[in-house]
């Protein structure tokens, strides 16, 4: 009888995090083998999983970042969760093609809707007609959703993002991948466990203060690791980048509105980015951007400015990404890249009194960006607890609010991802797979896990 798998993608996970807070992953990582992966360009999540479970470049399974624009729709689409987005066959079902009825649970890693798994979990609110928004999950099959929250109770979505992010979230997913091994015994197990993410990032993995995550979210992969090896399943733990400190955000969006060439529209007093109408703009993305350039006589002009930015390493035109295997349809005419020690911001206002309403908020959708800023309370609320609790019964109530509790100074954010480090050790690493000294391409872990897979 073929051995079963899971996958268990410890975010943010590096060499460098690997010693006395990481006892457990440690000594998993020297008894069954530790290889660095040369991270995906862009190194974010959804381009370094799709990746991972295709072993295909952005260019061919076509994400390209967390998000991007829409030329035909004339919108920006962010965090998108339909599987379908991704191009070209999956991890899972290239293991079925080659043992009929291999079986896969996809816990919360993304694109989870409507995927060919056979059990997935994923973050996905409720949008009632009044304008609330309600935290909830998505499950196939659809009744899986009832018996989670029965067994393990309501995902506790606010420890997922924003300014109450933490160890919370990462527990309940653990749980519910236990409770889908006890139930159904997946051939493969696809676990996503975010805890690392969040203070790396606002307070820089070279904070002494990280040591305690390192600590914690070692104790829950022990835990995991324990329980899949009492039932026989084979252990792998990967990661899909590593946080490196910054020291600078750069608003690529202000660069092109200085030169006239972004257009912002008057809207009930604050300013909103006029995508459609821009000659040319910027979908940020930790620290990469797509810039998205209307009139390519533009071109040359766009990419000088940008190139003359601090902070911007490179700029890439159509040939570069070819050569990157970025080129796709929904990537940008230019991509920026940052400097090591710096990242891109979506900000494009000029007075923070007309920053639009969601600016505020956190609003992973309506952004023209990611924004790392929504993981702060603003410093500058008084008694900023009392008002996100008060703000948090009025949700709880059913009443419509505003929770326009997030600072809009990036400056908060300490750690960032999305180039490749100069360094290895702040490379992300497959643990599991056996030792090697030679760094492994993100488009090759997925042979490696197809073949674990399949043994």
């Amino acid at each position: 009888m073929a051995e079963r798998t899971v996958i268990l993608d410890v975010v943010g996970l590096t060499p460098r995090l690997l010693g006395p807070a990481m006892p457990r992953l440690t000594a998993f990582a020297a008894q069954h083998g530790r290889q660095s992966i040369r991270p995906a360009l862009p190194a974010v999540t959804c381009t370094a999983q799709s990746t991972y479970l295709t072993g295909l470049p952005p260019a061919q399974h076509g994400c390209v970042a967390n998000g991007w624009y829409d030329r035909a729709l004339a919108e920006h689409h962010f965090w998108k969760q339909s599987n379908a987005l991704v191009q070209g066959p999956k991890l899972w079902e290239t293991c079925r093609a080659a043992r009929p009825g291999f079986t896969c649970a996809k816990l919360f890693w993304w694109y989870n809707m409507y995927s060919s798994a056979d059990w997935s979990v994923t973050p996905r609110p409720l949008y009632p007609a009044d304008g609330r928004k309600v935290f909830d999950i998505h499950t196939h099959p659809a009744d899986l959703r009832p018996a989670l929250k029965r067994e393990l109770g309501a995902f506790p979505f606010p420890t997922f993002w924003g300014p109450m992010a933490g160890l919370p979230s990462s527990q309940w997913i653990a749980a519910s991948a236990r409770w889908i091994e006890e139930q159904h015994q997946p051939d493969l197990s696809l676990v996503y466990l975010p805890h690392l993410d969040y203070n790396l990032q606002r307070l820089g993995p070279d904070d002494p203060r990280c040591a305690e995550d390192c600590r914690a979210i070692d104790t829950l992969v022990g835990e995991l690791l324990d329980f899949y090896a009492q039932r026989g399943v084979r252990p792998v733990v990967l990661s899909e980048y590593g946080i490196v400190p910054v020291r600078r955000a750069v608003a690529l969006n202000r660069v092109l509105r200085a030169r006239s060439w972004l257009t912002v529209k008057d809207e009930l007093g604050r300013e909103t980015l006029d995508c459609g109408t821009s000659a040319a703009f910027a979908i940020a993305d930790h620290q990469v951007a797509h810039i998205y350039v209307r009139d390519p006589a533009l071109m040359p002009a766009v990419r000088a400015a940008l190139a003359a930015t601090p902070g911007v390493a490179q700029v890439l035109d159509r040939a570069a990404q070819r050569e990157l295997g970025l080129d796709h349809a929904r990537s940008g005419d230019l991509v920026a890249l940052a400097e090591e020690d710096s990242w891109f911001t979506y900000y494009y206002w000029e007075d923070d009194a007309k920053a639009p309403d969601f600016a505020r908020c956190v609003d992973i959708h309506r952004k023209y960006g990611y924004d790392p800023v929504e993981l702060f309370v603003d410093p500058q609320l008084t008694f900023p607890k009392l008002r996100v609790a008060t703000k948090l019964l009025k949700k709880a109530l059913g009443f419509r609010m505003l929770m326009d509790v997030i600072p809009l100074d990036p400056s908060l954010v300490k750690g960032s991802h999305g180039v490749c480090p100069r360094d290895e050790r702040d490379w992300p690493v497959l643990l599991g797979a056996g030792a090697s000294d030679t760094p492994l391409a993100a488009t090759a872990v997925h042979d490696k896990l197809l073949d674990l897979c399949l043994r």
